[in-house]
């Protein structure tokens, strides 16, 4: 590619990634003025509007131009800006002073075919985005399923191998407790592995993120963020349904997404079809690419995966007590693991053996209504169990102790509260929703291995559901 068929094609994502003030502002007009290859890099000077475009460009928005133009170039880009003054007003280039794009683009064979702008785009060479809060237990080695959902984990598998080759976008779909969101971060673990740029996010974070950025008015770093990936994945997505803001946004990143060939992944606990106050535009988008619905595992997967639970936790259970609990539990993947959490605990901590009786009591009093518990005893209780105050938990103090016993904290307030991930920050001081799905996402992966914290969620948990 030439240095001009690199800033054009840099141009045109620039204002796709942009929002309009800025892109307008201080892109538009904006040409090159000479292009030259340096040891390492190719350095090209781009001549601007006005000064103080000169000025943004080289401070507020460099990193974001310099990327765009770098994966754009597929090398490594260093970028000047210089005041350009317009054509009226700029004196004719004498013939001996041609700019160097020029002469490489004369001295540059033409090509018989131009390719289409998504093969000119390299992958990235740039520093990686804060990493996407995933789940390390959350493989595809670790998913078990019978032939009931064969096609949907060599559908999974095809795009996590082969990024936007086939299925773009995949859009899995599908009751509480399936999968669904299992098989979006092994897809991600995948990606990740292979250098890839990846970007998980729940459809919640997606329209907290666009709140924000719209209240700081930081929408650029905004777009940055999410159309800078070269995965996107987004769970939940049923969630954006009837929210105009969060669809407008997502349908530009959509489309800014895949015009560069980048891969799209969608979760949702129903099909596109049925997302009533979905806008149109992205339903037909959603339906484009390939729509696969994940079924309830039947009976005999459902044993092999408490079977599995129980050889990772070094837990004798019977088979027939394994086989009775699947045979009870028999739409919910999710609701199956708290019952099998639940007679752990029971067989840990008293000594009561593994019985089909003690199955169907686990089984009753997990299905039992609740009484709603609040975010204000989840602090209370969690900060009085290691000796704290619940200021220390609501505060800003980060050592050890504090940090830990906010993060146990957090997790139980997730799961037994039914807060959102914004309504939990807040009740811990206004923290961000990123600060407790980080916090969550930590305790669930350290968990299974750490008997001592298996023991004190569990007594927390016993505490909290009689308060």
């Amino acid at each position: 590619m030439t240095p001009q068929e690199i800033w054009n094609a840099a141009y045109h994502q620039l204002e796709l990634q942009l929002d309009r003030a800025s892109f307008e502002t201080w892109v538009r007009g904006t040409v090159v003025l000479e292009a030259r290859e340096e040891r390492s890099h190719l350095l090209l000077v781009l001549g601007v509007r006005s000064a103080f475009a000169v000025e943004q460009l080289r401070t507020r928005l460099l990193r974001s131009v310099t990327r765009i133009v770098r994966d754009a170039a597929g090398r490594p880009v260093e970028l000047r800006f210089e005041l350009s003054r317009p054509a009226a007003e700029a004196p004719a280039a004498p013939t001996d002073e041609m700019p160097l794009f020029r002469l490489l683009a004369q001295q540059l064979p033409e090509r018989a075919t131009a390719p289409t702008l998504h093969q000119q785009i390299a992958r990235p060479n740039r520093p990686e985005l804060p990493e996407s809060e995933l789940n390390a237990r959350f493989t595809f080695d670790r998913f078990m399923s019978g032939s009931e959902n064969q096609m949907v984990i060599a559908a999974a598998r095809a795009v996590a191998e082969q990024p936007a080759a086939a299925y773009n976008p995949l859009f899995l779909w599908g009751g509480v407790g399936l999968g669904k969101t299992h098989l979006l971060h092994a897809i991600a673990h995948v990606c990740r592995e292979r250098n890839l740029r990846v970007v998980y996010v729940p459809s919640e974070a997606f329209t907290n993120d666009l709140v924000d950025a719209i209240r700081q008015r930081t929408t650029a770093m905004f777009r940055e963020r999410y159309r800078s990936a070269d995965v996107l994945l987004v769970d939940d997505i049923q969630f954006i349904a009837g929210k105009e803001s969060t669809q407008e946004e997502f349908f530009h990143t959509f489309n800014a997404l895949a015009t560069f060939n980048k891969q799209i992944v969608l979760a949702s606990d129903r099909p596109p079809r049925e997302m009533k106050t979905l806008e149109e535009r992205l339903r037909s988008r959603f339906e484009g690419g390939l729509v696969m619905d994940i079924q309830p595992p039947d009976l005999e997967t459902r044993i092999a995966i408490l079977a599995n639970w129980a050889d990772e936790r070094g837990l004798n259970a019977p088979p027939a007590v394994l086989r009775h609990i699947a045979g009870r539990v028999t739409s919910n993947v999710r609701e199956m693991e708290g019952v099998f959490n639940h007679m752990v605990a029971a067989l840990r901590f008293s000594s009561s053996a593994a019985t089909p009786d003690l199955a169907d009591a686990l089984i009753d009093g997990y299905r039992r209504p609740r009484r709603q518990i609040t975010l204000q005893q989840v602090v209370e209780i969690v900060a009085r169990h290691h000796g704290l105050d619940t200021a220390d938990l609501i505060g800003p103090r980060r050592h050890g102790p504090v940090n830990h016993a906010r993060q146990i904290a957090m997790f139980l307030a997730r799961e037994l509260t039914g807060a959102s991930l914004p309504q939990i920050g807040d009740a811990f001081g206004g923290r961000t929703h990123s600060t407790v799905l980080h916090s969550c996402s930590r305790i669930s992966t350290v968990l299974d291995d750490d008997p001592l914290l298996q023991a004190v969620v569990e007594d927390l948990r016993r505490v909290l559901q009689r308060a």
